[in-house]
This record gives structure tokens, C-alpha cells and sequence, in this order.
């Protein structure tokens, strides 16, 4: 289906979901038994698996991601419809999935499975008659006993009767109430888990409370829909749910990509040496098979392992939920990374998996992992664990796991990991980055940049911060301290990953071989040219490094991950886990003081957690963005009723498209986020005395007469957009060269370098410096504009860098 069923044009607006998913039981076409799911008919009618349908989904179709009814089918009930009685634990279940395209490109799903009572008369009696079929079945292979004893009643151990019904645990119409699964899913275009899982089950919540919500459900699904964007890369956004707000954040571009899954949750069920044993094992592309009862299990495994890969990506089939139908797909003769369901009732034994020396098996459940034939060791395996598992001591996580160690658990779930010692500082830097900061502490010139810069927020008392995370529990974070540690003890961890490979690959661009032909040339024949030289690689590198990199460098990923580096030559091009990789890799060789081809061992713990989890918490206390409120739709007399218990047939003629105008996802939408970044700017400048700010608005105005306006009628985004870009150029321009003028005026003959929105200042005297910086920093804000609130650094040199530029 290609049609524009509702909800915009062909490109792909910035919404939070794309569709809201109904499956379950249909009642027109009864039960229908689910064939492919390898289930035992010997088994008893509630212990097996019908077919669930796609009952609705709202709305029918949006062009930039097509809706695959199958997939989204197979995926929201793995295993089809579920009956359970009165007698069942009828708990809901979430779980998350993901759609791979043809293309490669992923879409997201997020599931909440819960049972509803059976009210169809004709279902409960298929029901019934399934278990006499079974029963009469039953009779038939097992013959009665020579006593010739009446099986059709016995007696338990109390010598209390027994109908055959009872005897197996199964479904009598007069005296039980029959459930049966439902699911409501969210499909979006980005992996917001905890804020999808919040929004599913606030909208369950409210079916299941004595008092209806305050609002019909449609007004809720609408709003998620329609009028919740999606953040830009480094805000954070908050809009409503049924009974209390939702919060989520989004990495900015030079950050770790987005990932929104528990990390606790695998160490807590793995322990650590598990997960280095099976992240050796996904990096060197085994076939790899998870293992569990819980779909949300084999999710965060799967996606966590390949997160902790960055900025490598697995190359190979991706399936960390696999349908019931798709068991054939073990068979394949290919690296994967696959997720099989457990009933609980199997073990190992009993499953057939080919090709066992070249599979890891990790049953999740049961805190096991079976290693194939001859893995290496991932190099400084041992320091690398340590570190690892100090982070995981401070959040109160035993590394070995917590299936056996529960005690110790709750002895330190309160700590911090400021309560532990640990040397954070790079191994190969002597002394304290501190040094200069100290010996100028007492400058007077120190204290009047301090006064100065204090408006942005720069401090250069913050440098002091370095080694003490707990400072900055200052900040009142919008979400509560559990969910604030999970995005803590997330963010440290893949750091330390991170930190790993930027460390082992730090050199790797000496060693790429650029090709000679063009571009086109070379995509077509890759396969045939040897784009990495691996073998000098390989002998600049420690001795008990090689095992291990001589296998990782022939991998799937890694020869992707050089590929992308050829493609990109310039940053613009460049795929952005590439650009932040390399990024990382520049600060790295920047710091090391060593020959670039002469290689250590020497374990370098990782120096940018304090960084990255402050990026976090700033985001986090401070919304960028909160979206429209639920409000009542245009719904017609007594819709928008519903029977508590039961998830409602909604309303699709006000689900199925959204606002006549798109107004709150293609204009108003953005316009939030650009006034928000008015407003901060506005706070800023607030300090300037009136004839500052008159003469800076006047040059606004005189610079803004100086671009041609469209016309009223051409104003679409892309217009907008390309006009105020060309304002912010001249603005930048303008703002260059009056800077270039102050230094140049300022200091005379001394170097100044003025390009790509970095002033480097060499060559002077500190005092001198400094006292200049001041004044130019005084003569900026005199035209009313901000200095971007990055850093100060005073290093060992003498010198002040980077001053990031003057933005308007």
C-alpha cells in the first residue's frame, strides 16, 4: 500500500511515531490455529498458539515509511494469540522490535501485551470444544489399564473427584473466565524506549482504572501522533501522557548515538565476564543465539552488545526477536545475531542448532553463555574489566551478576561512583592538567575574565570539577533518580566501550590505503582493492593484541567501517558515527605524546565520562522544548466511550489524518525549538544598557534590509530556511571581521589566526593574553552578541584555546 493515508506528504516529518497499532483476536474469523509455529498438538487447546491479526492501526498509511502489516503483525505477537483463565498470572508484558528494509534502514516498534476477557460466546465454545477433541484424542493413545478403572473421574491425592477437564489444567465454560492477549504498539522513526513504554502504559492504565481517563484515549493517540515532534539532535523534549508527563532527550551530533536501553539489565542477568565473552564473540561475527522467555530480554541484549560496539556496526541478519514462523532461519550458513523465545519448559538439549562449534548460545535466563571453538582474548581484557566493573560496583551492581548475589546488591545500591577510588587521569599525562589554572589563581586578571564570561556560564571555577561527578547534583533533573541512574550508568559504560576502541584504533587513518580512481570507479571494484594495510597495522601493534586484531581486521564491520572512511572524505560527508569516532581519535593523539606508529600496551582508563554525563543531566534539567497538550478532538455525541477492562474500538475518522493545517508538525514544530533558542539568547543579553541594545538592533535591521525577502506566497520551510541561513552567514561574516579588526587593533604584531569559527591566539604573553581576551570579550557583548558557551582551557603551554567564535 502507497497511498498518503493521512498524516503528511511524501519526506518524512520530524514526528515522534508514525502509528499507533492495535492486534489481537478477531472475533469474525474465530480461532485459527497457527501452524508455523511449531507447537505440538498433543499440547493442551490453552497452552497453544492462534493467529492474531493487525485489528487497527491509526493512521492507514504514511509515505516515508510504508506500514508492513506482516512484520508489525509478527513482531507485536511473536507467538501469536495467548488464552489463559482466571487462574493465570495475566501480568502486562512490553517488549520493543525492529523492522530492518530492504534498504537497510530500521524502523521501531514498541509493544504492550495484556489480556482482556473473552465476552464472545462462540469463542468460548470453540474453546470448550477444543478441549473435549483433545481429550477424546487423549483416550484414544493411551488405552485404560488392565484394572479396567474409570478414567473419566479420579481422585487427587486429598481423594477429592477429578474431572478430566481439571486433570489438565484446562478450560471448563460453567466455571471459568477465558482471557485471551491483546497488544497496542507504537511504530516510530527513532528508539525512544522508555518514553514509547510510558506513553503505552499510561494509555493501559486507563482502561484498567475505576475512573475514566480525563480525556478520551483518542485525544492522547492524536496528540503522540500528530503533535509531539521529534527532538533535534542535543535537546530534550517533554509532552503528556495520560496521568503525568514524559521526558525524553536526544544525543547531540559529536555525542555517543542514541540508545535507550538498561544497560544495568544485561550485567544484572549476564554478569561481566559473560558480556565480554559474547561482545568478543559479536565482534569477531559468530553466529550468535540468545536465549529467554521475555522478548524485552533478547531486545536489550542484542541492542546493548551492538551499541557497546561503536563505531563498528553489525554487518550481518539482525533478528533479536524471531518469530516462531522464521525457525528456519538458524539453518542459514551466515554470521547472525538472532533472539529464539523460550517456553520456559525446554532446556538446551532439546533445541537442534546446527553448526554448534561456531555458535555462541547464551541463555539469558539461566546466566549462561556457551563459547565457540577458539575465541581470542579481547586485548587488556583484565585492566579493561576492572574498569568496568568499578563503575558497576558504584551503581550497587555486583559484576558477576545479580541472580546469586542479591545481598550484596542492596548493600550498595545507594552508593555513587565519587564513594570509589579510581585514577581517571590519561595514564601517559604526568601530573595535573590543573597546573596553569593553579598558578594563576590568585591573577587579578583571572578574576575579571571569571566576571566577565560568568554571564554565558563559563566559570573557570568549573575546571576544578574535573574529578568530582557529585557536583553537579546541583542541577534539578526533570525525571525521577532511578531513571537518572539508568541514563547515568548507560552513558559511563559506553564511554569506557567507546574509549576501548579509540584507544586501538587511534592510528588506523595512517594505514587506510586511498584509492586512486574516483569515486565511482573505486565502489564499483571495492570488492577487488585492498583498502586497509593490515599487515603493517598489525606489526605496529602489541604482541598480545594480535590474536585478536588479525581476526577483528578481516570482519564484515570493520572492512564496512573503513569503506565509509574512504567514501567521506570531508566532514560534511561523513557518516555521522564516523564523525564523532574521529573526532575522538583527534583529542586522543593530541593528548598521547607518542610516535603514531609506536604502540603500548599501557592501559589508558577513559577521561571523557564526567563530559558526556553532564551533557546528559544539562539536557535533562533543563527542557528545550514541551509539546502541545491532549485536547479534545471534534468527535461526535457519545464517542469516546469506553467499558473498563477492555481496550476501546477507537474512533478512526479523527485518528486517520492529522491537523487540516500540519501546523504543529512542519511549522510550528520547528518554530518552537528556534524560539526557544531566541529566548535563551534574549536572557542572555539582557544585562546591556539601552543604548547597546538599540545600536545592536539597529545593525540587526540594517543587516537584515541588506537580504531579499520572498515574496509572502514562497515562504515554504525550505525558503525559510535557505533565507534565514543566508541572514546567519552575513551575521557570521560581519561578527568575523569586526572580531579580526579588535585583535588585530588590540595587539599589534603579535599572531592572530582567525578561520573556520576558531580564534587561535599564539605566541603571547599570558597576562597580556588574558587582559586582551577581556577586552575583546567586553567590546563583543557592547554588540549584543554571545560568545558560544563551550570552554576555557589554560594549558601547560601558557596559552588560551580554543575561544569559540562569536554567534549571533
Amino acid at each position: 500500500m502507497s497511498g498518503s493515508g493521512g498524516g503528511g506528504g511524501g519526506s518524512a516529518p520530524s514526528r515522534f511515531a508514525d502509528y499507533f497499532v492495535i492486534c489481537g483476536l478477531d472475533t469474525d474469523t474465530g480461532l485459527e490455529p497457527d501452524e508455523l509455529s511449531g507447537e505440538n498438538f498433543e499440547q493442551t487447546p490453552l497452552r497453544r498458539t492462534f493467529k492474531s491479526k493487525v485489528l487497527a492501526r491509526y493512521p492507514e498509511n504514511v509515505e516515508w515509511n510504508p506500514f508492513d502489516q506482516d512484520a508489525v503483525g509478527m513482531l507485536c505477537m511473536p507467538k501469536g494469540l495467548a488464552f489463559k483463565t482466571q487462574a493465570d498470572p495475566r501480568e502486562p508484558q512490553f517488549h520493543a522490535f525492529i523492522i530492518t528494509r530492504e534498504d537497510g534502514s530500521r524502523t521501531f516498534g514498541f509493544a504492550l501485551t495484556f489480556y482482556e476477557e473473552v465476552t464472545s460466546k462462540q469463542i468460548c465454545s470453540a474453546m470448550q470444544t477444543l478441549y473435549h477433541m483433545h481429550n477424546a484424542e487423549y483416550d484414544v493413545l493411551h488405552a485404560p489399564p488392565a484394572d479396567g478403572r474409570d478414567q473419566s473421574r479420579m481422585e487427587d491425592g486429598e481423594g477429592t473427584p477429578v474431572t478430566k477437564l481439571q486433570r489438565f489444567n484446562s478450560y471448563d465454560i460453567s466455571r471459568d473466565t477465558l482471557y485471551v492477549s491483546k497488544c497496542i504498539c507504537l511504530i516510530t522513526p527513532m528508539s525512544f524506549m522508555k518514553a514509547c513504554r510510558s506513553v503505552l502504559e499510561q494509555l493501559h492504565q486507563a482502561v484498567t482504572s475505576p475512573q475514566p481517563p480525563p480525556l478520551p484515549l483518542e485525544s492522547y493517540i492524536y496528540n503522540v501522533l500528530y503533535e509531539v515532534p521529534l527532538p533535534p539532535p542535543g535537546r530534550s523534549l517533554k509532552f503528556s501522557g495520560v496521568y503525568g508527563p514524559i521526558i525524553c532527550q536526544r544525543p547531540s551530533t559529536n555525542e555517543l548515538p542514541l540508545f535507550d536501553f538498561p544497560v544495568k539489565e544485561v550485567f544484572e542477568l549476564l554478569g561481566v565476564e559473560n558480556v565480554f565473552q559474547l561482545f568478543t564473540c559479536a565482534l569477531l561475527e559468530f553466529q550468535i543465539l540468545l536465549y529467554s522467555q521475555h522478548y524485552q530480554r533478547l531486545m536489550t541484549v542484542a541492542e546493548t552488545i551492538t551499541a557497546l560496539m561503536f563505531p563498528f556496526q553489525w554487518q550481518h541478519v539482525y533478528v533479536p526477536i524471531l518469530p516462531a514462523s522464521l525457525l528456519h532461519f538458524l539453518d542459514a550458513p551466515v554470521p547472525y545475531l538472532m533472539g529464539l523465545h523460550s517456553n520456559g519448559l525446554d532446556d538446551r538439549s532439546k533445541l537442534e542448532l546446527p553448526q554448534e562449534a561456531n555458535l555462541c548460545f547464551v541463555d539469558i535466563d539461566n546466566h549462561f553463555v556457551e563459547l565457540p571453538e577458539d575465541l581470542p582474548q579481547f586485548p587488556n581484557k583484565l585492566e579493561f574489566v576492572q574498569e568496568v566493573s568499578e563503575i558497576l560496583m558504584a551503581f550497587g551492581i555486583p559484576p558477576e551478576g545479580n541472580l546469586h548475589c542479591s545481598e550484596s546488591a542492596s548493600k550498595l545500591k545507594r552508593l555513587r561512583a565519587s564513594e570509589f577510588v579510581s585514577d581517571k587521569r590519561n595514564g601517559n599525562i604526568a601530573g595535573s592538567p590543573l597546573h596553569s589554572y593553579e598558578l594563576l589563581k590568585e591573577n587579578e586578571t583571572i578574576a575579571r575574565l571569571q566576571a566577565l564570561v560568568k554571564r554565558t556560564g563559563v566559570s573557570l571555577e568549573k575546571l576544578e570539577v574535573r574529578d568530582n561527578p557529585s557536583s553537579n547534583k546541583d542541577l534539578k533533573v526533570q525525571c525521577d533518580e532511578e531513571e537518572l541512574r539508568i541514563y547515568q550508568l548507560n552513558i559511563q559504560i559506553r564511554e569506557v566501550f567507546a574509549n576501548r576502541f579509540t584507544q586501538m584504533f587511534a592510528d588506523y587513518e595512517v594505514f587506510v590505503i586511498q584509492p586512486s580512481q574516483d569515486k565511482e570507479s573505486w565502489f564499483t571494484n571495492r570488492e577487488q582493492m585492498q583498502n586497509f594495510d593490515k599487515a603493517s597495522f598489525l606489526s605496529d601493534q602489541p604482541e598480545p593484541y594480535l590474536p585478536f586484531l588479525s581476526r577483528f581486521l578481516e570482519t564484515q564491520m570493520f572492512a564496512s567501517f573503513i569503506d565509509n572512511k574512504i567514501m567521506c572524505h570531508d566532514d560534511d560527508d561523513k557518516d555521522p558515527v564516523l564523525r564523532v569516532f574521529d573526532s575522538r581519535v583527534d583529542k586522543i593523539r593530541l593528548l598521547n605524546v607518542r610516535t603514531p606508529t609506536l604502540r603500548t600496551s599501557m592501559y589508558q582508563k577513559c577521561t571523557t565520562v564526567d563530559e558526556a554525563e553532564k551533557a546528559i543531566e544539562l539536557r535533562l534539567a533543563k527542557i528545550d522544548h514541551t509539546a502541545i497538550h491532549p485536547h479534545l478532538l471534534d468527535m461526535k455525541i457519545g464517542q469516546g466511550k469506553y467499558e473498563p477492562g477492555f481496550f476501546p474500538k477507537l474512533q478512526s475518522d479523527v485518528l486517520s489524518t492529522g491537523p487540516a493545517s500540519n501546523k504543529w508538525t512542519k511549522r510550528n514544530a520547528p518554530a518552537q525549538w528556534r524560539r526557544k533558542d531566541r529566548q535563551k539568547q534574549h536572557t542572555e543579553h539582557l544585562r546591556l544598557d539601552n543604548d547597546q541594545r538599540e545600536k545592536y538592533i539597529q545593525e540587526a535591521r540594517t543587516m537584515g534590509s541588506t537580504i531579499r525577502q520572498p515574496k509572502l506566497s514562497n515562504l515554504s520551510p525550505s525558503v525559510i530556511a535557505q533565507t534565514n541561513w543566508k541572514f546567519v552567514e552575513g551575521l557570521l561574516k560581519e561578527c568575523r571581521n569586526k572580531t579580526k579588526r579588535m585583535l588585530v587593533e588590540k595587539m599589534g604584531r603579535e599572531a592572530v589566526e582567525l578561520g573556520h569559527g576558531e580564534v587561535n591566539i599564539t605566541g603571547v604573553e599570558e597576562n597580556t593574553l588574558i587582559a586582551s581576551l577581556c577586552d575583546l570579550l567586553e567590546r563583543i557583548w557592547s554588540h549584543g552578541l554571545q560568545v558560544k558557551q563551550e570552554y576555557f582551557l589554560i594549558q601547560n603551554g601558557g596559552s588560551l584555546m580554543p575561544v569559540q567564535s562569536c554567534l549571533p
